[in-house]
Order: C-alpha cells, then sequence, then structure tokens
C-alpha cells in the first residue's frame, strides 16, 4: 500500500520535571498564571507527529512517503529517517529558517504542558500532494500541521477520491467548527483522543453516532485505558498493550497511528489493526523520546503473542 503520511516534521525539547504541575497552581487563579518549574533533565529528540507516524511504519517494514516542510537544520535527521525507511522525497527544505520545534515538560504523572514552535511548518501551506508525490497514494493521512495546509490537504484527497484519516491532534484546541467540519466530512478516518473528541463535539455539535452513519470510522484513544474503534456499525474496545516500564509519553500516540496503519496496510480487521497499534505505543512509552526505540518485525511479532492473538495473521510477517 502507497501511504502518503503528512505532518509536522520536528524537533522535541523534552523535560522531566520531578513533581506534580497540581501542586503549582491554584485553581482560583488559573486565569493569571505565572509559573516556572524547575526541570532536572532535558533532551532534544527527533520528533513532529508526521515524521514519528512514518519513523513507526518504517519500523514495521513498511515505506511511507513523508510529506512536509523543514528549515536549514534539517540534514542529520534527513539522513536518520532515510536510514530508517522512510521515503524522504517528498521533504521540502525551506532556506533561512529552522525546523519546527516542541518544548515538552512531564511531570512524576505524566501530565505534560507543551509548546510548539512552527517555523519551517508555517511554510507548508500550498504545498500539493501533486507536486509532492508521483501517481495516486492509497491512503493519506492528514495529521497535525499548518492549518490552512491541512485543509488544503483534505480538499485535495477529497476531490481525487482518496481516502485519508484526518487526525488534527493538538490542532483541535485552535481550530474552529467550520474547519473541524471541512476535515471530518471529508474524512474517510478521523482519529482523536478523548479530550480532542469532546473538543470536536462541543464546537461542531457532531455525535459519535452521526458520524458513523456517515460511514466514517471513528477512532478514540483513551490513554491508560486503551482505544475504542468504531466502524460499520461495530464498536471494537482495544486495551493497551502492558509495558515493562513508563519512560516518557511523548509520540505514544503517534506510534499507535502507524500499528494502526500498518494493519489497515494488510487488510487486517479493526480489533487486529488496533492491537497492533497498542503494542507500537507500548515500545515507545517505554523509551525517552518518540524515535529512541527499536525492534525488528519477528521481535514485534513475539512480543505481540504473549498478549494478543493474530489466529495465524502475522505468519507472514516472519518470512
Amino acid at each position: 500500500m502507497k501511504i502518503v503520511v503528512s505532518g509536522s516534521i520536528a524537533y522535541d525539547y523534552l523535560m522531566r520535571f520531578p513533581g506534580r504541575f497540581r501542586d503549582h497552581l491554584i485553581a482560583e487563579k488559573l486565569d493569571r498564571i505565572s509559573v516556572s518549574f524547575l526541570v532536572e533533565n532535558l533532551t532534544r529528540q527527533r520528533g513532529g507527529s508526521g515524521a514519528n507516524i512514518a519513523f513507526n511504519l518504517a519500523m514495521l517494514g513498511e515505506r511511507p512517503i513523508l510529506m512536509g516542510t523543514v528549515g536549514m537544520d534539517f540534514a542529520d535527521y534527513r539522513d536518520w529517517l532515510a536510514q530508517a525507511g522512510v521515503d524522504v522525497s517528498a521533504i521540502r527544505e525551506i532556506p533561512g529558517v529552522f525546523t519546527a520545534s516542541f518544548f515538552a515538560n512531564t511531570d512524576v504523572d505524566n501530565n505534560q504542558i507543551g509548546s510548539f514552535y512552527t517555523g519551517a511548518m508555517a511554510y507548508s501551506k500550498g504545498y500539493k500532494l501533486s507536486e509532492a508525490v508521483q501517481g495516486k497514494p492509497d491512503l493519506v493521512t492528514v495529521s497535525p500541521n499548518d492549518p490552512t495546509a491541512m485543509s488544503e490537504l483534505a480538499e485535495e484527497c477529497y476531490l481525487a477520491n482518496i481516502p485519508f484519516l484526518f487526525d488534527p491532534s493538538q490542532q483541535v484546541i485552535w481550530l474552529d467548527a467550520d474547519f473541524l467540519m471541512h476535515g471530518t466530512d471529508r474524512c474517510t478516518m478521523l482519529i482523536v483522543n478523548e479530550y480532542e473528541w469532546e473538543m470536536i463535539a462541543k464546537k461542531t455539535g457532531l455525535t459519535r453516532d452521526k458520524l458513523v452513519q456517515d460511514g466514517k470510522t471513528l477512532i478514540v484513544t483513551h490513554g491508560g485505558e486503551g482505544s475504542h474503534i468504531y466502524a460499520g456499525g461495530e464498536h471494537f474496545v482495544i486495551p493497551v498493550f502492558p509495558v515493562t516500564t513508563i519512560a516518557d509519553p511523548t509520540g505514544v500516540g503517534d506510534a499507535y497511528r502507524a500499528g494502526l496503519l500498518k494493519g489497515l496496510a494488510w487488510g487486517f480487521g479493526w480489533q487486529l489493526c488496533g492491537q497492533l497499534g497498542a503494542l507500537a505505543a507500548a515500545y515507545v512509552l517505554e523509551c525517552v523520546g518518540p524515535q529512541s526505540h527499536s525492534y525488528t518485525l519477528p521481535e514485534f511479532v513475539t512480543r505481540f503473542r504473549t498478549v494478543f492473538d493474530d489466529d495465524g495473521a502475522l505468519d507472514a510477517w516472519l518470512k
């Protein structure tokens, strides 16, 4: 399957706060916040939603085409993705600016406060799928990016009859009802976390039943409680995959999406697709940074079968 992953490509600056954010916030003063958290650890990781999804798909044996814009500081990152198996031919470098950057601070309860510098990502508007990729993709992800670029790509996919996964993620906070309805009306699948879904429903009045009745697939992730997939009149409940340790939640949702897409590429049912996403997410949760983990397909299958039953569907991955 020819998969194009569109979304942010960024550096992640990850910090660990050895306390709880809630202990330093006063509920009655949330309209006048002025706080500073002293952190003990800081690392710079390769990240960005689009790049994370593509990296994890490559780990799973696919060769996704990553589409996005980057800055003058991207050379090493480009080599890293290419060596991992990502097709980097659709990444456009913007001279004179830096690659987008995410700054995240995580407390002991894995609550996270983040800020995002758009940098070169702001230049993704106007970059068409038809320019970036030769031939028609089988599936596109419209993941967090410049809002105008996301809207343009959704429209281009819709008009070209290309199925796409609408993945607004953290952009839901900033997007208005018209933008969100534009994406949900045109997409084949919508994936969000529980809070993001509530935000979409509040802004648009859209209900889960209406979305499913319109023939869409809705995937809602619930953090440590797993995920729910609503498709074709069925409801699939996907538990989390047990982890050996919890190191850092950054990029866990992107890995879940990659596992899900891997299953779709192989024509698997939704239950198995969700389970693949759960394990892909577990690998990321056990490491600091969204692209710090590694495994082979046989290792992935062996671990998968310690918890889930694929009924032999993954045998082909062992050949």
